[in-house]
């Protein structure tokens, strides 16, 4: 069953067609990743599906009593006159149930004091099943979950909204559209406004969403982990793909593979067809000549403007209406001569445009080319973190990970020796051409024009510098816009035009990814695996550092921790880490709340080892069994809204079950404290 469904979708704006030919279908539980260039209409679709802008043509329908959430990119005025805190927004959510507590409240108040109490308590054992059966007991609790997993920490629960920043005015947008649990959540850029903590949460969540998911992200790893489909929008409409991002970039290649062994084919066969239109055209087959020259010059004409994928169209529509769909305004080819032209006119399939990248290689550096002792980073009255020992090799990738604010960039400045260590030493190796990569590209000088920038860093003809500022899509007249009026993109491609041609040998990158679209990066990640030198990466890009890091520099609370190996590598040693922790919090606990017990009993420090992991499994278990019985009770809720006896039967019988498994455990776990 399909939640929300587009026909023949279009947008424009005045005479420019941004997309056209629009038709998808969101299944219902689906998970799908939008993806495409910039300017592509991503976010224009997005609104024209969640009903905040009509489409210039086609329709969009949704199915009867679904429920849509729509998360934009920015949401700084999502809560305009509101005087709520963040906590009363997401009470919010649950007025339903408050209302319904206030009832039992005045129940309760009445039994106790009324002669009618026997009467009363029918009712209210009525209104307490549904109450509980509706979450009343545990929305709290999601409330808690959500704020805390989405990054607000206590302290911000009682902040009013209007003192928020963007950033955080978006992620409480969010967190209310996950208490709200939408049949289908549309998102754009999710991740945005996010630390890597957040959105791992976020992963976890959406992974086991109940509804539909549809969403725009440029986070490729967030892609891999969550959706299970990838719609790729172009302007000609959209190229769906099963799997997750990984999975369409495989099948994107062995697509554009096929269609190129197609179209040797067509030409093969049209060689063949031509051939025998010019022996027949004037002989006793003219006839059968003149209709295959027909059939044959619709059939080109067809590709010239829709490519390989109109010719089933024709088969199955005829000439008229492909010329209606595709806007057809030329006529077929009427000669041989034409014909011919036409064919030979023909384009082999190529992927969408989209810049070239290749970062040259000076000369050879020496095999050490960083290597840090006692360092510590900072400015003289702040000290921002205690590096352990570092040693980087050549043609080694270390990837810098940790969250904004914590010195990484300052860590950058430290290595080019714009600022001094506070402590320790930075020694860089021999032989080193050093590349930088700002995030901020503050190098960039905002009154220059794209080309006269490019010449101040590489003088050259201006032919030549123009035909390698095409490679990185400045064409045209492009090449003239000033730098102040570039979007963040157009300024990263220029960032690293004027990189690739240092001959650097060690690259210093600083958020390389930010602002480019999904094509740009998988052509920046495939520049880099290239590259035959030494990279420092800055990234909250998790996909570009599990692709390239060989090191992962962990960057937390004051230190700065070395973990050799790639990023997997580093998640499995960090929940390691993580597990020993909660291992000694709990040894902890039981040594300072316990310890005269624990010696009555005569138990071994292996036994009271033992015993904490036992509480810590208990505890996960109640946890589980707290959101099974929420979501059981969730359940109940839509099936006593449709009527539905036998699942109100069964859903019943399983959340007694349900809240009986909890209440064992519970017990189990006082047994376990005594």
């Amino acid at each position: 069953m399909s939640i929300l469904t587009a026909t023949n979708v279009g947008q424009s704006f005045g005479a420019y067609d941004v997309f056209s030919g629009v038709n998808i279908a969101v299944p219902d539980g689906g998970k799908i990743g939008l993806v495409g260039p910039n300017g592509v209409g991503k976010t224009t679709l997005l609104m024209i599906l969640a009903g905040l802008s009509q489409p210039e043509m086609g329709q969009v329908h949704v199915a009867r009593n679904a429920r849509l959430g729509y998360l934009t990119q920015e949401s700084s005025d999502a809560f305009s006159g509101l005087e709520h805190t963040v906590y009363e927004e997401m009470l919010v959510v649950f007025a339903d149930l408050q209302e319904m507590a206030k009832q039992l409240q005045m129940m309760e108040d009445r039994m106790s004091s009324s002669p009618e109490a026997e009467e009363l308590l029918e009712q209210y054992s009525a209104l307490q099943q549904r109450f509980e059966f509706a979450g009343g007991y545990d929305y709290e609790l999601q409330i808690k979950r959500v704020l805390t997993g989405l990054g607000f920490g206590d302290d911000t629960w009682n902040q009013p909204l209007e003192q928020l920043s963007g950033g955080q005015k978006t992620r409480a947008l969010l967190a209310r559209l996950l208490l709200e649990k939408p049949d289908l959540l549309i998102m754009d850029e999710p991740t945005n406004h996010l630390d890597v903590a957040a959105i791992e949460w976020l992963e976890g969540t959406l992974r086991t969403w109940d509804g539909a998911v549809l969403l725009v992200s440029h986070d490729r790893y967030f892609l891999d982990r969550v959706v299970d489909n990838i719609w790729e929008m172009s302007p000609r409409g959209i190229d769906l793909y099963r799997g997750n991002y990984s999975a369409y970039l495989q099948q994107r290649n062995d697509r554009w593979e096929l269609k190129n062994k197609q179209f040797d084919a067509l030409k093969e066969s049209m060689a063949k067809e031509m051939d025998f239109i010019r022996r027949n055209i004037a002989g006793q087959r003219t006839q059968m000549a003149q209709g295959k020259l027909s059939r044959l010059a619709r059939e080109v004409e067809a590709i010239h403007a829709g490519g390989l994928e109109v010719l089933p169209v024709l088969k199955s529509k005829g000439w008229l209406q492909v010329q209606n769909e595709f806007g057809l305004a030329t006529r077929p080819a009427s000669t041989v001569g034409e014909l011919q032209d036409r064919i030979n006119a023909l384009r082999r399939p190529t992927k969408p445009v989209n810049l070239h990248l290749r970062i040259n290689v000076g000369y050879r550096s020496g095999n050490i080319v960083l290597r840090t002792k006692d360092l510590e980073v900072g400015y003289p009255a702040n000290s921002l973190f205690f590096a352990e020992d570092i040693e980087l090799h050549r043609q080694e990738c270390a990837g810098l990970i940790g969250p904004n604010g914590t010195g990484k960039t300052t860590f950058l400045r430290t290595i080019l020796e714009e600022l001094p260590p506070l402590g320790g030493t930075v020694e860089l190796g021999a032989s080193l051409q050093v590349g930088y990569f700002a995030q901020t590209r503050e190098a960039l000088q905002p009154q220059n024009s794209v080309l006269d920038e490019f010449l101040r860093y590489h003088p050259m003809p201006i032919s030549e510098a123009r035909n390698y500022l095409a490679q990185y899509l400045f064409r045209g007249d492009e090449v003239y816009n000033q730098v102040a009026t570039l979007s963040g993109g157009e300024q990263a491609r220029l960032a690293l035009a004027l990189l690739s041609l240092q001959g650097a040998n060690f690259l210093l990158l600083d958020e390389p990814t930010n602002h480019l679209d999904l094509p740009a990066q998988e052509t920046l990640q495939s520049a880099l695996e290239l590259f035959d030198g030494t990279i420092l990466l800055v990234s909250h890009d998790r996909y570009l550092i599990d692709r390239l890091a060989t090191q992962i520099w962990d960057l937390h609370d004051g230190r700065l921790k070395v973990y050799e190996g790639g990023y997997q590598n580093y998640l499995e040693q960090r929940d390691q880490e993580l597990q020993l922790v909660k291992e000694s919090k709990a040894e902890a606990e039981i040594a300072s709340n316990g310890r005269s017990d624990q010696e009555q009993k005569g138990l071994s420090k292996n036994e009271q080892r033992l015993l904490a992991q036992r509480l810590e499994a208990l505890e996960d278990q109640i946890h589980e069994k707290e959101l099974q019985l929420a979501e059981v009770s969730e359940a109940l809720q839509q099936a006593s809204r449709l009527q539905e006896v036998d699942e109100i039967r069964r859903l019943s019988e399983a959340y007694a079950q349900t809240e009986a498994q909890l209440a064992d455990l519970l017990d189990s776990w006082e047994l376990a404290h005594q």
